[in-house]
């Protein structure tokens, strides 16, 4: 299917956040990637290509302090984040071609983290997770390179049960469908952070969890890439485009 992609301004705190539009040529579902710290929308456009492809209109962005806003990566916090996230959210929504009750969020660590979080202020029918972060409840707005690492560390090393966690809770309440996947070797989200994330999906329509065999954290080789990739948009296919044919849900 052919698409056609389109730079928008995100405006958010009276500041400005680039993004990019992907669509198709007529109404469909609505995808919004979200990367992790340190990263940008550059990574997510190759796949917002191929899921553009599927038929959905698909929209990545740089959080506040990444790409273009660099400059801010020592200043800005969670509750900034965050409202990038719903300021970009809110724009996918009001898009044209879409149906604003099929949207789907993909997140990669921090940006999985808090599109965990978005369930809980904007709706979502499909959230896909790849290595989702957590981070301690404490010091919401201290800026984001100042938390503790090593705290950090040691805190996604336990289960944390839902009661504990924003992210967490929100999961616990989400009943949409949801993929999550883990790097066999990732040592910024090791297995009982993802498995925190897990046990709070009680009362998802579906789960579907995948490990990518000898990945780290940031799926440094180019086959866990493709192997990402491979399983993200097979499970758009079945559940965003499923959907619209009335073979899920």
């Amino acid at each position: 299917m052919t698409t056609y992609s389109r730079p928008v301004e995100i405006l958010v705190d009276q500041e400005r956040i680039a993004g990019t539009f992907l669509s198709p040529e007529a109404k469909m579902p609505g995808v919004l990637f979200v990367h992790g710290w340190g990263g940008s929308q550059e990574r997510d456009l190759d796949r917002a290509r191929g899921i553009a492809g599927l038929g959905c209109v698909c929209l990545s962005f740089d959080l506040r302090g990444h790409g273009e806003t660099i400059a801010q990566q020592k200043t800005v916090n969670r509750e900034h984040n965050l409202r990038d996230l719903l300021a970009a959210y809110d724009l996918l929504a009001e898009h044209p071609d879409i149906d604003p009750s099929a949207i789907a969020v993909v997140g990669t660590s921090y940006g999985g983290y808090l599109s965990a979080i978005l369930t809980s202020l904007r709706p979502v029918r499909w959230l896909a997770l790849r290595v989702p972060a957590l981070y301690r409840d404490d010091d919401w707005t201290v800026a984001k390179r100042d938390l503790d690492r090593e705290g950090l560390r040691q805190y996604r090393s336990t289960r944390v049960p839902a009661a504990e966690n924003r992210a967490l809770r929100a999961c616990a309440e989400f009943t949409g469908d949801v993929l999550i996947v883990e790097s066999e070797h990732d040592t910024f989200v090791p297995h009982p952070a993802i498995m925190s994330y897990r046990a709070a999906f009680s009362r998802t329509h579906s789960l579907t969890h995948r490990i990518i065999d000898g990945a780290d954290h940031a799926l440094s080789d180019d086959c866990h890439q493709k192997a990402y990739t491979s399983l993200l948009v097979n499970w758009a296919s079945e559940m965003i485009i499923g959907a619209r044919v009335g073979e899920v849900r």
